[in-house]
């Protein structure tokens, strides 16, 4: 063999010795991939992806995981975070600002005597006087804030009944995809921003999260 060759099965050698690396590397532990398949997300940001949008992840906890950050964008919206804030005062608005006029949340979450939550929100929106209302009008537990929660430990005060209510996660599924008070994320009167999705979209995220083990997205982690 001249120099030219030799020279020219060293490069390949190398070559071939990176790759092996690489595709090593990229493997992990067992050699199998350590990255799940991706979801493309919606072209419309006010839409959310069904289950099935989901059933490329082969690893049933990946997908697990990969569900709940979808049902996290609803949690996540103001909508909802706005009616489980992390002190005494509801939220209001996109921006998410104390509650204008001011209120408290009294001993048990549905203001204090004499201003009451439903002094003023009824049970459904009064469209003339653009005040929000639905059944059981009143804020959330402060131990079930959601006001600047990672998904992930969203995830986690969902799934612990001392933080979610005393609810199984079978009570977890219904309350989300029936409640009519969750319900009014989707139907927020006036010219209020509605969560993403609809109701029934966002209770089968959350029912496929629970039967793919309800597994809790990584901290880093971000729909």
């Amino acid at each position: 063999m001249n120099l030219r060759s030799k020279a020219l099965g060293a490069v390949l050698g190398a070559g071939g010795a990176a790759l092996s690396l690489s595709l090593l590397f990229s493997a992990g532990c067992g050699g199998r991939a350590t990255h799940a398949g991706t979801v493309p997300p919606p072209a419309n940001p006010q839409a959310l992806r069904p289950p099935e949008a989901f059933a490329g992840i082969g690893d049933k906890k990946e997908r697990s995981r990969a569900l709940f950050l979808e049902a996290s964008r609803v949690m996540l919206h103001p909508r909802c975070v706005n009616c489980h804030p992390v002190g005494d005062s509801p939220l209001q608005g996109m921006d998410s600002k104390l509650h204008d006029p001011p209120v408290a949340r009294g001993p048990e979450d549905q203001g204090v005597p004499g201003l009451e939550c439903t002094s003023c929100h009824q049970d459904r929106n009064a469209q003339l006087a653009r005040v929000p209302g639905a059944p059981r009008w009143h804020l959330a537990p402060k131990v079930m804030f959601w006001e600047g929660r990672t998904p992930r430990s969203l995830c986690e005060q969902l799934k612990d009944p001392a933080r979610n209510g005393g609810k199984s996660l079978a009570e977890i599924i219904e309350h989300s995809a029936h409640d009519e008070l969750v319900g009014w994320g989707w139907k927020p009167g006036a010219d209020r921003v509605p969560a993403p999705g609809t109701q029934a979209e966002f209770g089968a995220l959350v029912a496929a999260w629970v039967k793919d083990g309800a597994e809790c997205p990584r901290e880093e982690s971000r729909p």
